[in-house]
């Protein structure tokens, strides 16, 4: 299939039924690796509730001559704000940082055989 001879109305079409057979096909390997794993289980005699349940972790007994410390808390970890690489050409609001799934209006950007760097935030 030659993708570049499809419009890009066509590409969005495409693409829908891509992402469309991706979730139906993803749902029918989830559904049938949990009846495999079912299966399994009742062989074993077991749910696989019993499986998933986590089991108690057995306590330590503690030396007596270890004393008690007390540890300084740590400092909550602070995210850095995203920095944005690219922005919307239009919708200065909406902005990209260049990581993750790239948002559409990037895409129809580079469909339309744009630079993705004319995006870019000087």
């Amino acid at each position: 299939m030659d993708l570049s001879s499809l419009s890009l109305t066509e590409l969005r079409r495409l693409q829908s039924r891509v992402e469309s057979e991706l979730r139906r096909r993803t749902d029918t390997t989830r559904r049938n690796l949990l009846k495999k794993m079912q299966k399994m289980a009742a062989d074993e005699g077991l749910s696989l509730d019993d499986l998933l349940e986590t089991p108690p972790q057995p306590v330590a007994a503690k030396p007596a001559a270890q004393k008690r410390t007390r540890r300084a808390a740590a400092a909550p970890e602070k995210k850095a704000a995203p920095v944005i690489k690219y922005r919307h050409p239009e919708d200065s609001s909406k902005g990209w940082s260049g990581r993750g799934r790239k948002p559409q209006w990037a895409m129809d950007w580079v469909a339309q055989g744009k630079s993705l760097e004319e995006l870019a935030v000087s």
